[in-house]
């Protein structure tokens, strides 16, 4: 059993707060007494429970049937017949309404400049830009993508492309030509959207040219559509397209295509380590049901909230902020560069000054700002909920965001799903109380659980995979063209169930725990464990700013742990730190789980959603390839690993 599993509940909600609450007024209009019959019943009765999340959204059709497995589980389809179209959810719906005239975005570039767009104005800038891609020529279920920095015109351009019934690709706005290209290639992209170059951390960093070169070698693409925002002088390529003039004269109340509630809206590719991305298809009804569900109900996201969650527009959260905050009427702070950069608490000053009532964030995030300034001394106590995800917490850094950010006022919302899932599996709950690093469960429906290697459910407090029993309106259908690759990505491993590729556990209290993934998972003496436990009492010391824990084969015991460690600022890496680090993981978890090496370096390995990624440190140490590293913010951090392991490679190959 891990430790995990054996913390107390820290904070609870009031009767009044769950009242309050989005999911308590939904319980209240089913007449569903609480959180356990909630649970109880979506999944005795999924047919009632889909139906109610899809009364959540808005159709112009009803749908005629809810769902349709004819083609088998993996390939369900959802309110067939219905017609819908995700901006009608996201914009149409508030028109007329008080949120209208109430800010949708706050963005701020990292020069400091604010441009804050209301609902209004974000529909009116959405039309005249699906007006401009319409006179294009692009049709319905056209791939679009959009390759841009975190400004207000990447959210408008999301929406623009749903708008007339293309497919919105998002990619990571750090990717390089050969990770354009591939995702391009595969789904027969006819435009991308760009700016001319942006500022990261004070330089300007071209985009344009990077479209422009992909372009040579992609013959599916029509249109270089180009956002001017900087005075760099970008040779003109046959395809280009001047955003200003495309937008020129066009109507701000452009009609929004109904689309079949099955048609593709999102093509977002997965981060993988290892072959070429996988590009989940999520469709127009699916996606706004699975957020509604999420952003509603389960992170009890509000009319006048106001976000600050950092991110970028190719990871799930962009389109979760576009699509989804959007739903509910929220607003959030659409930042442009990194949550410490300009000045190092930038993210802090933005939850004060902009009277951040909701934070998003990694935990990753977290423990660089523990270790340095913490809070900087600006006010965070408008902050109502946090919301975590990415990867597990370590316990140190979930109590240093409980004490220093929330004060022990206010729950952290542990939300963990994915790409795949257009959402979550598991999620926190303000009608719950809370544990620390802790799930109050699956979201439900989902037929969520917990198995062995055969599919077989496992009890509590044993560690196993977290997998899928039943199906979810959210879930991809697909990936792009490629039905087989699909299915033994997700439904093969384990007959009968999707496995979601994370170890988790269930306490005896009912609490879920995710551990990490499967692939990540040290198996240490026979016994599982994640690495986030390892990790946490090195961090814990406070002489290590970040750890990857990884398993280092091993002769004798199978896998042996090593830890490659970021240290404090001024630390410096002796023998006296080496064992001081080892006796804290050993006093911590036992002799069995001394690293064979503690390996200092100057970076981690992350992903522009700040998840560190483990495979790759793994790889880099024993020198094996490394696949896909695309999806990296980065990737100079794997040269530095490769080359600081060559000291400890004789201990890897005794």
């Amino acid at each position: 059993m891990t430790k995990l599993t054996e913390q107390k509940l820290v904070w609870q909600p009031t009767p009044t707060q769950i009242a309050d609450s989005n999911l308590g007024r939904f319980m209240r209009l089913h007449g569903i007494a609480g959180y356990e019959a909630l649970q109880q019943r979506a999944n005795t009765d999924p047919e009632w429970w889909w139906n109610a999340i899809a009364d959540l959204i808005e159709f112009t059709k009803p749908y005629d049937k809810l769902l349709d497995i004819e083609r088998g589980l993996p390939f369900a389809r959802w309110c067939v017949g219905g017609k819908t179209n995700i901006v009608l959810n996201s914009l149409d719906r508030h028109r007329g309404t008080p949120i209208w005239q109430t800010p949708a975005i706050l963005g701020e570039a990292e020069s400091g400049k604010l441009r804050t767009w209301t609902y209004q104005q974000l529909s009116a800038e959405v039309s005249r830009l699906a007006a401009g891609l319409d006179q294009l020529g692009i049709k319905e279920g056209e791939v679009v993508a959009v390759f841009m920095p975190n400004v207000n015109e990447a959210i408008a351009g999301l929406l623009a492309i749903a708008k007339i019934g293309a497919v919105v690709m998002p990619l990571f706005s750090g990717f390089g030509v050969e990770a354009i290209v591939s995702r391009m290639l595969d789904s027969e992209a006819v435009a991308i959207l760009t700016v001319d170059a942006t500022s990261r951390r004070g330089r300007l960093a071209p985009m344009k040219t990077l479209a422009i070169e992909a372009s040579r070698r992609l013959p599916s693409l029509r249109h270089i559509i180009c956002l001017k925002q900087s005075d760099v002088e970008v040779p003109p390529s046959r395809l280009d397209v001047d955003w200003a003039g495309l937008c020129a004269g066009k109507p701000c109340d452009f009609p929004t295509k109904e689309m079949d509630a099955e048609s593709p809206v999102m093509l977002l590719y997965t981060s993988g380590t290892t072959g070429k991305p996988k590009g989940t298809v999520h469709d127009h009804a699916g996606l706004a049901a699975k957020f509604s569900l999420d952003i509603s109900l389960f992170m009890d996201i509000r009319p006048g909230d106001r976000a600050v969650w950092p991110s970028d527009m190719g990871w799930l959260v962009g389109p979760l902020l576009a699509f989804g905050f959007t739903m509910v009427g929220a607003s959030f702070v659409l930042s442009d560069g990194a949550p410490n950069y300009p000045d190092p608490g930038r993210m802090w000053r933005q939850v004060e000054s902009y009277g951040a009532t909701v934070l998003g964030l990694a935990p990753t995030v977290i423990r660089g700002f523990m270790n340095d300034i913490g809070t900087g001394g600006h006010d965070t106590s408008k902050i109502r909920l946090c919301i975590s995800t990415g990867e597990a917490w370590t316990p140190d850094a979930w109590w240093w965001t409980f004490e220093h950010v929330l004060h022990k006022k206010s729950p952290i919302l542990n939300y963990s799903g994915g790409t795949e899932i257009g959402g979550g599996i598991l999620s926190g709950s303000v009608v719950c109380p809370m544990k620390p690093c802790a799930f109050s469960g699956p979201i439900p429906g989902m037929g969520v659980d917990i198995v062995d290697a055969e599919g077989n459910s496992l009890p509590d407090n044993t560690v196993g995979e977290l997998v899928l029993r039943k199906m979810s309106i959210g879930l991809t259908r697909g990936l792009w063209n490629d039905p087989e690759r699909y299915l033994d990505s997700y439904w093969r491993d384990i007959p009968g169930v999707w496995r979601q590729g994370d170890w988790a556990v269930r306490d005896s209290d009912g609490f879920w725990y995710v551990l990490g993934r499967s692939d990540d998972t040290l198996k240490i003496a026979g016994k599982r464990t994640g690495p986030s436990e390892v990790e946490g009492l090195l961090t814990a010391t406070g002489k290590v700013l970040e750890v990857a824990a990884i398993g280092i084969p091993d002769r004798v015991k199978g896998e042996a742990v090593a830890c490659v460690v970021v240290l404090g600022n001024g630390v410096i890496f002796n023998e006296g730190l080496n064992n001081e680090l080892q006796s804290a993981i050993v006093e911590g978890l036992g002799y069995p789980y001394k690293p064979l090496f503690i390996l200092p370096v100057q970076d981690l390995p992350k992903t522009r959603n700040m998840k560190v990624m483990r495979r790759l440190v793994k790889a880099a140490c024993l020198g094996k390839p490394l696949g896909d590293t695309s999806s990296l913010v980065n990737p100079d951090a794997l040269q530095g690993i490769s080359e600081a392991s060559l000291q400890v490679r004789q201990l890897i190959d005794a």
